[in-house]
This record gives C-alpha cells, structure tokens and sequence, in this order.
C-alpha cells in the first residue's frame, strides 16, 4: 500500500488511499529558558518530543465506504492505535514509506448526496507498540 490505512476485515477490509491533500504537522517540545539579556536555552522535553499531527481528506466517496470509514474510527474511539502508512525520508521501512503508530479523536462526516459523504480527519502520532 503506497499511503494511508486499512480498517481490517471487520470494517470490509478497505484499503483506504486519502486525496491529494494529505500533510503532516510537526511541533518539537521543548522547554526553554530565556535570560534577560537576549540569551535563551533550550532542550527537548522527553524521549520522543516531536508532535506529529496528519490530516487527510476523503472526498466525495462512496456511502458505503465512509460508513466503514466512521465504523473502524467510532470503534477505535480515539484511544486505540493503528498504523498508517506516509512518504518519509527518514525511518523507511519500505521503499520511501514509514509506518507510523497513530489516534483519531477528531473526524467530522459532510453528506454530500444520498450515495456520497466526504470525510476529514486529523490524526496525531503516538509512540507506543
């Protein structure tokens, strides 16, 4: 699978591929000091201090497959993890893509007709197996 994630057979098995419109936010935790002359210092708060967020888009798809979409999600329920797939240039475990361990506590459904729905989700990285 070149990018995205699976739902697993329970769900119909969907290999889901997001639109075009896939990114990545990335935020260092960090604690710092600031002097009073200019001077600041800094260091990285925990082991693993990058924050990554992904958003995706899935737009204008079939009902039935945003119904399992919004199925696997709602059983997840924002604190199971599951692994989504992403270009990277670091961490390859494939050819050019990274696996990534991640929660979805935020995805909101668009009805676009009876037979359509969009759906938007922001995914954030988790280190854990």
């Amino acid at each position: 699978m070149a990018l995205g994630f699976a739902t697993g057979s329970s769900y119909g098995n969907l290999q889901v591929a997001p639109d075009r419109t896939m990114s990545r936010s990335t935020k260092p935790r960090t604690f710092k000091i600031a002097f009073g002359d200019g001077y600041e210092q800094r260091i990285q708060n925990g082991i693993n201090n990058i924050e990554e967020s992904y958003s995706i888009s899935l737009n204008n798809r079939p009902k039935a497959e945003i119904d399992d979409i919004v199925a696997f999600l709602d059983n997840k329920g924002g604190v199971s993890n599951f692994t989504i797939i992403h270009p990277e240039k670091y961490k390859i475990t494939r050819s050019g893509e990274t696996d990534v361990k991640v929660v979805c506590e935020d995805y909101n459904t668009t009805y676009v007709n009876d037979s359509h729905y969009s759906l938007t989700a922001t995914f954030r990285r988790v280190y854990e197996a």
